[in-house]
């Protein structure tokens, strides 16, 4: 029998119940659950080594997710694990065709990997598995953003249309990370409620936290530039500051040739150009610094499927401004102020609050850290460890 180190000193898992879960034998402190041998193939063929949302979310998952017999395929080596290499050319970083040579190759060779381990179940952090195939799956769906803003012919909706919901209709259970991207998954891919699971993600604790700094004149926006993002609105509300020459406004996230010739025309009709700065990708070490001086993190996004950034901001005691739509409020609480994204007033307004009400900003300061420190990898990690284990 293989035996797995424990989570958390203490933490057990239920016997089996005789209708197809695991046999758990409970075991001392230091050795928290010992079960039989089952092997999980988990796939990060399309993580990129370069911190992403995606790659945050699949590598400090993966990490507390020791207790597993697992192999993994991906592109890069992860110490302590079993690795299968895949082919380097299928990820984000090779644009549509890297997407679409991922498909091919996740329906052709995962099976095949797959009944050689002699796995029980594959684990894919992004919703894509071997339709057809004899392969059981558990896949996480991050947002279904694509199919809520029309896009006529666009790939990626394309993608969420007709790839996704087969895959989800032929999962064994389905992971999301907040109660919003659930309800999308019901309402778009007519999925029972009962096969969802929403888990939280969490933060990198020893990368994001408070510093003490200096607060500088910026506010932040941290993200892509996709319409849905509305980041034009909030260029909009910025111009409309009371003495905004005291302000600026810095936009971080991968720079998009599609959208940055509408900002910048924007933001030359505004006469903004002094003052709104495009910082493209920003280094994941760097990040903590850049939230830790700003005013403000405002992230007056249309929809989200989580919100990281507003996690991250908190835990760096940084103010946030943010939608009371999707998930955002799930994420934010009652910690950041909540705007309607749709009114430009109203995001100027709590931006003007923010940044000259010292009380205002020593709450939220105050109530975003209490509330990032509810988040932990740890806890979504055992979370979804269990539910892995409901399905070997």
């Amino acid at each position: 029998m293989k035996t797995a180190m424990g989570y958390g000193g203490g933490a057990q898992l239920a016997a089996g119940d005789g209708q197809g879960l695991p046999s758990i034998i409970c075991c001392p402190l230091s050795i928290a659950y010992c079960p039989l041998p089952m092997s999980i193939l988990i796939n990060l063929s399309s993580v990129l080594p370069q911190p992403t949302g995606l790659a945050t979310y699949s590598l400090n998952l993966v990490k507390e997710l020791g207790g597993l017999d697992a192999d993994i395929v991906g592109p890069f080596e992860l110490p302590g694990h079993r690795f299968h290499r895949s082919p380097p050319d299928l990820t984000a970083e090779y644009g549509l065709k890297g997407h679409l040579k991922r498909l091919f190759w996740t329906q052709c060779q995962i099976p095949r990997l797959y009944h050689q381990l002699a796995s029980r179940l594959l684990f894919s952090p992004i919703p894509e598995a071997p339709l057809g195939s004899r392969c059981r799956w558990i896949v996480t769906v991050h947002d279904l953003i694509p199919l809520r803003f029309f896009q006529r012919l666009s790939p990626a909706r394309l993608y969420n249309r007709y790839y996704i919901p087969p895959v989800l209709q032929q999962a064994q259970h389905i992971l999301c990370n907040s109660k919003a991207t659930a309800n999308d998954i019901i309402h778009f891919c007519h999925i029972p409620a009962s096969k969802i699971t929403p888990i939280p993600l969490a933060y990198d604790r020893e990368n994001f936290r408070f510093l003490n700094l200096p607060t500088q004149n910026y506010f932040l926006y941290l993200g892509r530039m996709s319409p849905y993002k509305n980041v034009q609105r909030l260029i909009s509300a910025f111009a409309t500051l009371p003495h905004r020459s005291d302000y600026e406004l810095w936009l971080a996230g991968p720079s998009d040739q599609r959208q940055l010739p509408t900002l910048q025309t924007q933001i030359s009709e505004l006469e903004l150009q002094a003052q709104v700065k495009f910082l493209n990708y920003v280094a994941y070490t760097d990040l903590p610094i850049l939230m830790n001086q700003a005013i403000a993190l405002v992230l007056p996004s249309l929809w989200e499927g989580f919100g990281l950034p507003v996690l991250e901001a908190m835990a760096c005691g940084t103010p946030v401004i943010t939608s009371h739509l999707a998930s955002l409020p799930e994420v934010a609480g009652d910690a950041a102020i909540l705007v309607d994204p749709y009114d430009v007033g109203a995001i100027a307004q709590a931006m003007y609050r923010v940044a000259t009400e010292p009380e205002l900003h020593s709450q939220l300061r105050a109530a975003g850290l209490a509330r990032a420190n509810l988040f932990s990898w740890k806890k979504t990690g055992q979370e979804t460890l269990q539910l892995l284990y409901r399905y070997l």
